[in-house]
């Protein structure tokens, strides 16, 4: 069973459903033979390429919000990421355009470790402050899980997956993808947003199920 995840590295909530789907697919029957793909979806497509905005500053202008709101929304957001077990540091942190990072999992996808390095890139956002922007510091994290440091800074220094990471984002937008996470099981299932461990759950089975009375029909 196939499950499909439009998700970006630097949505907080894209991060926290990780986790609340994983504990789920922990308890599931058959999570030896799920499949998951990581799916391309930019929340700050616009920006340059390879730089970073302050997230504070980001909040302010997208939102609305002002710089007392943006301050408490960073901070209830790393309250929540510690009740899931998460060590956040959104103050002081920066966002951007995250289209190297949609590429290089592309790369982790074909050489079978895609799950690992995207932990590695959320990991290295949330809790270490580390760039998810620049190439060297992208290719750097991705020697760090066992990838070819080199083979990925090949990979970033062209325009390699880049047609993959539009057509997953495209994809998104058929679909009417209007935030993530986003999962899509068994193409025929969706979960939207990060849902508690429980629906994830519910979801899986209703899934299987569904797929086992395909098979028994045909």
């Amino acid at each position: 069973m196939r499950i499909d995840v439009w998700s970006d590295i630097v949505c907080p909530w894209c991060y926290i459903g990780k986790g609340r789907f994983e504990r789920a697919l922990a308890g599931f029957e058959h999570r030896d033979e799920v499949d998951i793909v990581h799916r391309s979806f930019q929340l700050d497509p616009v920006s340059a390429r390879g730089t970073a905005h302050d997230h504070r500053d980001r909040l302010m202008f997208k939102y609305g919000m002002s710089r007392s709101e943006a301050d408490a929304t960073q901070i209830r957001m790393e309250r929540t990421a510690a009740e899931e077990g998460l060590e956040f540091h959104l103050v002081g942190g920066v966002t951007g355009n995250t289209v190297d990072a949609h590429r290089l999992l592309c790369l982790a996808r074909e050489r079978g470790m895609q799950q690992v390095l995207l932990e590695r890139l959320y990991r290295a956002h949330f809790t270490e402050q580390r760039s998810v922007f620049d190439p060297e510091s992208l290719a750097v994290l991705a020697g760090e899980v066992g990838l070819d440091s080199e083979e990925a800074a090949g990979v970033l220094a062209g325009s390699t997956y880049a047609d993959a990471v539009a057509a997953d984002s495209r994809e998104a937008r058929e679909l009417r993808i209007g935030g993530v996470p986003y999962y899509r099981i068994d193409d025929r299932h969706a979960v939207s947003g990060a849902q508690p461990p429980e629906s994830f759950s519910r979801a899986l089975t209703g899934a299987w199920l569904a797929r086992t009375v395909s098979s028994g029909a045909s």
